[in-house]
């Protein structure tokens, strides 16, 4: 892996704990001030962002749930995070899981540095990642689970699923030494979230009503602003994950800029071709598609790769929202799978084709061919769904037998605002 970094230029290796003993014990300032900036950017894409996104797409009588939930779930990884979630991600350990060297950051000095910032920002950084994956979950189980199995669901699933697939692909361990490819979290945050809330999804069940009732989003404005406060943040996201003020966080933005609207272009004519009007949701949805589809590729890939990735993403994701779930028959309220799961997939595979030189890519690792990538990629975002499915079968199982995954009927048709928090959003 480390052979594949050197090829690529990429001062994110600085990521793994090996490549920050060696490193000179010095923090530029001007890359510890950038990587601060892209971790708040990234914070506030979970507060407010994916809460006013999915807020705005369940009903109105469950929206306080929904922020409820993305909020103490969100306080929740954070906390995890700091006790050891961080020393399993990120610390020297085997190839799937790290040790626990750094349980509540001990054996961290406070001017030890990751590469050329300091190693608080990165505990930071790479905790507001946690926190949105798990917050993308929450979207497929919405308006019918009670409140306690989240939280003992979320215990389970960043323990056994998140931090393992962190450290294979981010700290040097199976996926990495493997030469998977993942910039900005394709497997580690999209796949894994939305393979977790495909399988909650099924094991909730559908909501009262649905297939009968019309479940329509209470509140497209609040999708909107939503939609606008996630795509600003992205840029931390994409471009804080090179790990310093460089080139490929420059690169990482522009394809991040290009491939967003190139989403939002095939995803608006797409279905307006299929339904006869372009709708306001149909075009943030498109954001979202775009974001996700580029994620794993926004530091490999050239311009003109990008805009394909963000093209097919936007096609692919109406296809997801429309034609899979149809098919797999799953009440998702918020389309986590359709849009997280197909674009980010898309994304990973086709990072694999674009980041060749011959096609304007940063090129591959030595003696590396585009179908050994794209068969390294297809096997990890393999892992990743077989791997994430089963730790989230097992958590929200457990939840079940402790304190049961479903709110009373009587209670979800009135809402779960009144009766799971006590409080409306709005006058009756």
């Amino acid at each position: 892996m480390n052979k594949i970094f050197a090829k690529l230029g990429l001062t994110s290796l600085a990521l793994l704990p090996s490549l920050a003993m060696a490193a000179p014990a010095v923090a530029d300032k001007a890359d510890n001030a950038f990587m601060m900036i892209c971790t708040a950017l990234v914070l506030f894409m979970s507060i407010p962002g994916i809460a006013l996104f999915y807020g705005g797409l369940i009903r109105g009588k469950n929206v306080l749930s929904m922020l409820t939930q993305v909020a103490v779930t969100f306080s929740l990884v954070c906390v995890l995070w700091m006790v050891y979630g961080y020393s399993l991600a990120f610390s020297e350990g085997n190839a799937f899981f790290g040790s626990f060297n750094w349980v509540m950051l001990k054996n961290i000095q406070l001017t030890a540095v990751m590469g050329s910032f300091y190693q608080y920002i990165h505990v930071a950084f790479q905790a507001s990642f946690a926190c949105i994956t798990v917050g993308l979950i929450v979207g497929a189980i919405a308006e019918r689970i009670r409140f306690s199995a989240v939280l003992i669901f979320v215990g389970v699933w960043l323990t056994l699923a998140y931090l393992p697939i962190a450290h294979m692909v981010w700290a040097g361990g199976f996926l990495a030494q493997d030469g998977a490819l993942d910039f900005a979290g394709g497997t580690v945050v999209h796949i894994n979230a939305a393979v977790g809330g495909l399988v909650g999804a099924y094991l909730v069940g559908k909501r009262a009503g649905f297939g009968k009732e019309a479940f329509k989003p209470h509140n497209l404005p609040m999708v909107f602003t939503g939609t606008a406060i996630l795509y600003v943040g992205w840029f931390g996201f994409n471009a804080g994950s090179a790990s310093a003020a460089n080139e490929i966080a420059a690169l990482a933005f522009l394809n991040t800029v290009v491939a967003t609207a190139g989403a939002v272009l095939s995803w608006t004519f797409g279905e307006w071709a299929v339904r006869g009007k372009p709708s306001l949701l149909g075009a943030c949805s498109g954001f979202i598609a775009g974001l996700v589809a580029i994620t794993p590729a926004c530091g490999y890939v050239g311009v003109g790769g990008a805009l394909i990735i963000g093209l097919v993403g936007g096609l692919a994701g109406l296809w997801g929202v429309t034609t899979l779930k149809k098919w797999l028959r799953v009440d998702d309220p918020c389309d986590v799978f359709g849009v997280h799961g197909v674009c980010g997939i898309v994304g990973c595979i086709l990072t694999g084709v674009f980041a060749s030189s011959s096609l304007g890519g940063v090129g591959y690792a030595e003696g590396v061919t585009m179908g050994h990538q794209v068969w390294v990629q297809l096997f990890s975002v393999g892992l990743t769904i077989v791997w994430s499915g089963v730790v989230a079968f097992i958590g929200f199982k457990l939840a079940d037998l402790i304190v049961g995954l479903r709110v009373p009927e009587e209670h979800e048709r009135e809402g779960l605002d009144v009766n799971s928090h006590g409080e409306n959003a709005y006058n009756q």
